[in-house]
């Protein structure tokens, strides 16, 4: 059983500068100050490292950017979010996303990786990688010619109610028209690999 925990507050805020605009969550009023502080800092971080992302590919002049985010779980002491930054600069031909996923404990501040999910004895990639392959077979996506498909420890990853989803960037395995791809997994059939007071346990148990 899970004891209930109240969703965290969050702000939206945003930053506007010639030609970016970026919309983005701020967790405030949280018991412990500090993990309130670790929380915000590490999203501002990651959007730091995704405007970065942007420079590389966007080498046009004139750069319009736009970020966005989605939360996907408050609940349960877990924070699961997306940031989605968008950017075109002339004369690109056309403009490129960046999107990442963070995951935290309200109660420590921690970010999470997806291999913190699964127990490392429990061959979680394996497992995940091939439930990708069949998902892609299933829904007859186009896949980028000799891409091996496999998942990482550090695989992008959010949780949304009572599923994890895995998903890809850009061109990293099928063509820029498809998007992001995007793999959802029961978490009632990951628990296998799952330690028992993990975020997958909480997510998975009933509420008292």
């Amino acid at each position: 059983m899970a004891q209930y925990v109240p969703p965290v507050n969050i702000h939206t805020l945003t930053h506007t500068a010639p030609g970016l605009v970026i919309h983005y969550p701020q967790v405030y009023g949280l018991a412990n100050r500090q993990v309130e502080d670790v929380i915000n800092r590490t999203i501002l971080q990651q959007i730091q490292d995704m405007q970065h992302a942007q420079q590389q590919v966007q080498t046009g002049t004139h750069p319009q950017t736009t970020g966005t985010f989605e939360i996907k779980t408050n609940e349960r002491g877990i924070l699961s979010l997306v940031l989605t930054n968008y950017t075109y600069s002339e004369p690109m031909a056309h403009g490129y996303t960046v999107t990442r996923a963070l995951t935290f404990s309200t109660f420590t501040g921690k970010s999470y990786a997806l291999s913190d999910l699964f127990r490392p004895d429990s061959n979680y990639q394996a497992v995940l990688a091939a439930e990708v392959n069949r998902q892609i077979k299933a829904r007859s996506l186009p896949v980028l010619e000799g891409t091996p498909i496999t998942v990482s420890p550090n695989q992008d990853f959010y949780l949304a109610d009572k599923s994890l989803v895995l998903f890809y960037p850009l061109y990293a395995i099928t063509p820029y028209y498809v998007g992001f791809p995007m793999f959802p997994f029961s978490v009632y059939d990951l628990l296998g690999m799952a330690p028992e007071n993990g975020l997958l346990s909480d997510l998975a148990a009933d509420v008292v």
